[in-house]
């Protein structure tokens, strides 16, 4: 067995490590000194990409009541992101807008993924709506600067899957964050609502584009290694011209190699 790091050694020592990595962060960006996107205006007049991200999906034997109060979250923060203007040289920070998520501003435990497996937190949830605002960013050219995954481990059956495994986003407090910039010459703007069923978004734009861009799975298939299951596949971007309909360009944005950790009976899996 390893050496077990100081934040594994109790409930104690977690959470100085904690601390200690959110001023890191806060220290990090008082000396970079960067532009972030906090003013809010009227929606703007282009849409470049909307999608609807369902809240409560079947997710293994996750408690229903964690679905609930995701819903509940997500009801919370959204007005925080909704309407948010970055201008041109701004960095949109998901956590600088949306702040802590504690119970004090009624948030509530939802669901969490850590290490490998599913668990409850207060504030759960959040991964979903920066899964949403990552999917809608994919299709602009906005160039994303923070990006964390937890796609090693394949957590849950799909379904009703509506983007590609692989594209999601993990976050916490304030230190694994998502973050874009806006490098153009344009304003671009996020509208989010939460209704009965969906959390909501629209990308939209100061004006037109000239490119549009497309999502795609490859090669996606299930292998067994050593005993082992693993989702497998490859996920690119297409950026076409949007006068022409030809594809300029190509980029393979993951290559997935995540373990599966549901019961794999039923699935066409490759042996190796």
């Amino acid at each position: 067995m390893g050496r077990r790091l100081f934040c594994q050694l109790s409930p104690t020592a977690y959470r100085i490590s904690v601390e200690k990595n959110r001023m890191q962060r806060r220290l990090k960006d008082m000396v970079t000194k960067k532009a972030f996107a906090k003013q809010k205006g009227q929606p703007l007049p282009v849409t470049i990409y909307h999608h609807g991200s369902l809240i409560r999906r079947t997710l293994g034997n996750v408690d229903p009541c964690l679905q609930e109060n995701k819903a509940t979250n997500l009801a919370i923060a959204a007005p925080q992101i909704s309407h948010i203007l970055i201008c041109p040289g701004e960095t949109f920070s998901f956590w600088k807008l949306v702040g802590n998520t504690t119970a004090k501003k009624g948030y509530r435990e939802g669901l969490v993924l850590k290490g490998g497996h599913s668990d409850s937190g207060i504030g759960g949830g959040m991964c979903q709506f920066t899964n949403l605002i990552h999917w809608m960013v994919l299709h602009s050219d906005l160039e994303i600067v923070e990006h964390h995954h937890h796609d090693e481990f394949d957590l849950f059956p799909d379904f009703g899957r509506q983007v590609p495994f692989g594209t999601g986003t993990s976050i916490f407090y304030n230190y694994l964050d998502y973050r874009f910039y806006n490098g153009t010459d344009r304003t671009y703007q996020l509208v989010v609502t939460v209704d009965a069923a969906y959390l909501r978004g629209e990308l939209r734009c100061s004006e037109s584009v000239e490119f549009s861009y497309h999502i795609e799975a490859e090669k996606e298939k299930f292998v067994r290694e050593d005993g082992i299951v693993y989702r497998a596949g490859e996920v690119y971007r297409s950026k076409v011209d949007k006068k022409t309909g030809e594809t300029v360009e190509k980029q393979l944005l993951r290559k997935n190699h995540a373990r599966v950790m549901y019961d794999t009976t039923g699935l066409e899996i490759e042996e190796t």
